[in-house]
């Protein structure tokens, strides 16, 4: 390349290191031209770069001899190439793709931006290998020994098409989401955008055998594209597949570099689209430590037995991978009173809006139409003390047929471009078998209950929405994925099973702590190495741990009396006692919920 864009190129690779692993650069007027004696016999008479006029291929060299001068006013970046992985998988029990090497590993040009820099900008290119399932975390575990971030995957599952148009003009949105600012649909954003793996860019196609997950890292063909973007009058490219070999050893991490905090942990999020995502074990745990701290059982309802293994961990990834998320609660227990809402769930889902918020995602809250004046002025006086740091849009939605509720998740009914791609229920009244709701006293309260079950029914059959319920007694929307053990366990549980299930069940003692755990696992999460570089695909510049604007955003005690003195403020109720106070569920929030948010909090910040 030109001497003269070698900084601004030497840059753009370090804003990029997954893709473009700068190895290092020539000197100018040092442009050593490899001698005969170093091409492998062969490789003579054929192709060896790619020549680039205008940011245009415009033909194929056997040799650099015939621009010997031009030479001598360039840079040669030398880049780490796929081979250093292949090798590790092979070590790891993969087999090569292509033992007899004839064949050129394919790579796929994606809709995942690199991060730009004085005119250099580009996809990223991807190169993939089918893994059996059950040696995916293992070799996974593998590649991320060789260090860096070339190791690590950048996505794995089924690589998605990208739908990030913005609404078109003139589509008509159900009343309740227009003017709303969602910029839906986002059907597969966050994935890579490739449409057939059976067409790969460069290369020659990978099959992806049953029983087999397609696993992609981040290729330095992405160059390419870096080099064409610049329209420099003359620049030169290796062609894929020819490689030069250096006596760099592979920056394979030492043994004990491996700690909790860089070994990976692999977790299925979702099956249509199939998709896994990644975290340290480090961060793994930690949120594996927050989960059992809500699930202890105050009320002795016996919700120990409804308690799945990592739940809050696979929501709070998929979660992480969300970008425009609903959020629903309402629970009108005390159906005599006005307001008949109790103080458990919406505490905890405007502390999981805030952290949202804070995470630049799209949030919206949906409620019962009954109860949307209440919801209002609950978050306008949540902004005014600082609880909130901006307004959350309040929705509603009365239902009427399975078409209505398409509409209402996707853009002119069609499931190919929903506005949402994750809802979550805290403490929001379930949908029993019988198709009514009821309270934990087996009292119905139906008509007090818009059917928003309908929207987490209809999620099940869009591909690319999921969705998470929280819930203490296993009558909340969400907890049909345990109606069973609700309804051998829990007092009246035959009667008051919610039949309507969620992805995700996060069952806790106090809802709201579900809604907090949330937030911190969260916060967890975007301050883990490794699962911030699989968010980021491994291009563009990290955020720091324990960036303030996240800190700022954790749930906090005195965050959270200020939230619970805003419900008192407006008359809503303790669930258990019907107390108008500071308490929720029975239990007061003085030495009980204000020292398990504390608790929450020390556990998140903990050396990050």
């Amino acid at each position: 390349m030109p001497r003269s864009l070698a900084p601004a190129f030497e840059r753009f690779c370090q804003a990029n290191t997954g893709p473009l692993p700068l190895l290092g650069q020539s000197e100018p007027e040092k442009w050593m031209l490899p001698s005969q004696d170093a091409i492998s016999e062969t490789r003579m008479g054929h192709p060896q770069f790619w020549k680039y006029e205008f940011g245009a291929c415009t033909g194929s060299l056997a040799s650099l001899e015939q621009y010997s001068e031009q030479l001598k006013d360039m840079v040669a970046f030398l880049l780490g190439c796929s081979f250093s992985l292949e090798e590790a998988l092979e070590k790891a029990g993969l087999p090569r793709r292509d033992p007899a090497g004839h064949s050129q590993a394919g790579a796929y040009k994606t809709t995942v931006p690199c991060a730009t820099h004085a005119g250099f900008c580009c996809p990223l290119v991807v190169t993939m290998r089918p893994i059996p399932k059950d040696k995916l975390e293992r070799l996974v575990r593998a590649c991320c020994s060789l260090g860096g971030e070339r190791g690590q995957p950048v996505h794995i599952g089924d690589p998605g098409v990208s739908r990030g148009k913005s609404p078109e003009q003139g589509s008509k949105a159900p009343a309740a989401v227009s003017g709303l600012g969602l910029q839906m649909p986002l059907r597969f954003k966050e994935l890579l955008g490739i449409k057939e793996l059976s067409k790969p860019a460069y290369g020659d196609a990978m099959v992806c055998p049953p029983g087999e997950v397609p696993v992609f890292w981040p290729s330095l063909l992405t160059s390419l594209g870096a080099v064409s973007s610049c329209e420099t009058p003359l620049a030169f490219a290796s062609i894929p597949g020819c490689t030069v070999m250096t006596d760099l050893k592979d920056a394979k991490a030492p043994a004990g570099c491996l700690t909790p905090e860089r070994i990976p942990e692999v977790h299925h999020i979702s099956q249509d689209p199939l998709h896994y995502s990644i975290a340290s074990v480090s961060a793994s745990q930690k949120i594996r430590e927050l989960e059992s701290m809500i699930s202890i059982d105050p009320g002795n309802r016996g919700i120990g037995h409804l308690l799945c293994k990592d739940e809050l961990l696979k929501a709070s990834l998929s979660l992480s991978h969300a970008r425009s998320v609903l959020i629903t609660t309402g629970f009108p227990t005390h159906f005599n009173h006005e307001p008949p809402e109790e103080t458990d769930g919406p505490p905890g889902a405007v502390a999981l809006a805030t952290f949202l918020q804070a995470l630049e995602k799209e949030v919206a809250i949906i409620v019962d139409q009954r109860a949307w004046n209440l919801h209002q002025k609950i978050v306008e006086d949540a902004v005014e003390q600082g609880v909130l740091k901006m307004q959350i849009p309040i929705l509603t939605y009365q239902g009427g047929s399975v078409e209505a509720a398409q509409a209402f998740l996707c853009k002119n009914g069609d499931p190919q471009t929903p506005r949402f791609d994750h809802l979550v229920a805290i403490e929001r009244a379930g949908r029993a078998a019988d198709g009514n709701y009821y309270n934990a006293r087996k009292m119905n309260i139906k008509h007090l209950v818009d059917p928003i079950d309908d929207l987490f029914l209809a999620a099940k059959k869009i591909p690319g929405i999921s969705s998470t319920g929280v819930g203490d007694g296993g009558n909340e929307l969400g907890m049909g994925k345990v109606k069973e053990a609700v309804r051998r366990h829990i007092r009246h549980g035959d009667v008051i099973a919610c039949d309507v299930e969620a992805d995700f069940a996060v069952i806790a003692g106090v809802s709201n702590w579900g809604g907090y755990a949330l937030a911190c696992a969260l916060y967890i999460l975007y301050s883990c190495a490794v699962h911030s570089q699989y968010l980021r695909k491994a291009v563009g510049p990290s955020r720091a741990p324990g960036d303030q604007a996240w800190t700022q955003a954790l749930p906090s005690v005195i965050k959270e009396e200020k939230m619970l003195g805003i419900l008192v403020q407006h008359k809503v109720r303790s669930g258990v006692s019907g107390i108008v106070g500071m308490e929720v569920d029975g239990l007061p929030f003085h030495n009980t919920h204000a020292e398990m948010i504390q608790k929450l909090v020390d556990v998140t910040m903990a050396q990050v």
